[in-house]
């Protein structure tokens, strides 16, 4: 038998109507498990990825793409220098100065450490920063006030508010004629702002200037801070720098910062995406009952074919096609409905909530005001392959089982 036939009765059985209208419902509900599952998977894995876009923009908005840390600060001489060999290498937007260091704020009995960094007008950050910005405002951000823009997180640990003057404590010493005390300095609330991600819990801006006076810098910086044209290149850009720029200095991507934080995403992306295959395998099994069914009700037809000189393999590839046929077909209608679902599941979810006047999704606490959604090609690809070849194996066992059947057996059983 050639492999067209096999596949031309194979799917002759798959579209036959069942003797047995148990048998028709088991196949058409495998069919719908599949589909089920498939789009459950593209669903999930698609809003998972939205809120990795979301975060990622956010992100972007706020910090360096890419920043370059000096062992000894850099004189406005050498900054200048620096700054326009970079600006001429491809895929770079801006460079500005950074001042940073390690700092720890103290209120109220509480304590919070985190990076004291340098936000400038002509930063990029500052007008991702003003559209993140929960209360206060930039301007408070004046030279010589010696405000501080702090995270939520932060505000709430403190209990501070705008305007409640804060303790900056720094990691450097005080030598006083009682002893050595760490440096501190008063500064006030002038702005909280929320991002969304770790920068909230990890990050204070301050003016340039302030930075540098309490630091004792002069005019000195610590290094660069980059913007990229196109920031996902950065890790990229990074070596490539660093190959070109023989210097006694440390470069970091944003991708590199936020590693952690991302590794975690990925991770639980992984986990969703293997808890919700359950549904898959579940619907796999569907498929070996359907086809055990399916061989038992062909019983007669496969002990004719071997009557009639078909092969064991042959037998077994009519069945396969069977299964496949199934589980094709489940793949395709999920792959169609996930993916539907997904490119609007924002719409529909804010539909329902104008609908019972709610909000699934508080605005305060998620961030959001729309469930976002990005439907990646490679990752539909990836469910409907890896849906495929679980098909695949379902149907091998009682596809097997059909090419062991033996004529005599077969027709004395339906005598």
């Amino acid at each position: 038998m050639t492999k067209s036939m096999s596949f031309f009765i194979g799917l002759r059985y798959t579209l036959s109507k069942r003797d047995q209208r148990y048998i028709s419902f088991v196949s058409m509900f495998s069919v719908g498990s599949m589909a089920i599952g498939v789009a459950a998977l593209i669903i999930v894995l698609s809003v998972m990825n939205g809120f990795d876009k979301e975060i990622k923009g956010r992100l972007l908005k706020v910090m360096p793409h890419l920043v370059v840390i000096f062992d000894d600060t850099l004189t406005p001489k050498t900054y200048l220098q620096l700054r326009n060999s970079v600006l001429d290498q491809g895929n770079v937007e801006t460079v500005e100065p950074l001042v940073r260091s390690f700092a720890m704020l103290s209120a109220n009995g509480q304590k919070v450490g985190a990076e004291l960094r340098n936000l400038n007008s002509d930063n990029p950050a500052f007008l991702g920063l003003s559209e993140n910005l929960i209360e206060g405002a930039l301007s408070n951000l004046d030279q010589g006030n010696f405000g501080v823009l702090i995270g939520s997180p932060m505000a709430r640990k403190l209990g501070v508010v705008i305007g409640d003057r804060i303790t900056l404590v720094l990691p450097s010493l005080t030598v006083s004629p009682v002893g050595m005390f760490p440096r501190t300095k008063m500064v006030h609330v002038a702005g909280v702002f929320q991002v969304g991600a770790q920068v909230d819990a990890a990050t204070i801006m301050m003016h340039q200037r302030d930075i540098q006076k309490i630091l004792r810098l002069g005019n000195n910086f610590h290094g660069l801070q980059i913007s990229l044209t196109d920031p996902f290149l950065a890790e990229a850009n990074r070596k490539e720098f660093e190959a070109i720029f023989s210097l006694e200095a440390q470069w970091i991507s944003w991708q590199q910062s936020m590693a952690t934080l991302f590794r975690a995403m990925e991770m639980e992306k992984r986990v969703v995406g293997l808890l919700l295959s359950v549904i898959i395998g579940v619907a796999a099994f569907n498929i070996v009952a359907s086809l055990a069914l399916g061989v038992s009700e062909k019983r007669s037809d496969i002990a004719v074919l071997r009557t009639l000189g078909v092969s064991p393999i042959s037998v077994m590839k009519i069945f396969v096609v069977q299964g496949m046929v199934a589980g094709c077909a489940g793949i395709l209608l999920g792959a169609l409905f996930g993916c539907l679902v997904a490119l609007y599941i924002g719409d529909m979810l804010e539909g329902v909530e104008q609908i019972f006047g709610t909000h699934l999704f508080d605005p305060a606490v998620y961030l959001i005001t729309k469930l976002p959604s990005d439907i990646v090609a490679l990752d539909v690809i990836k469910v409907c392959l890896a849906s495929a070849f679980i098909s695949l194996i379902a149907t091998l066992y009682p596809s097997w089982r059909a090419s062991q059947i033996l004529p005599a057996e077969a027709l004395s059983y339906d005598i």
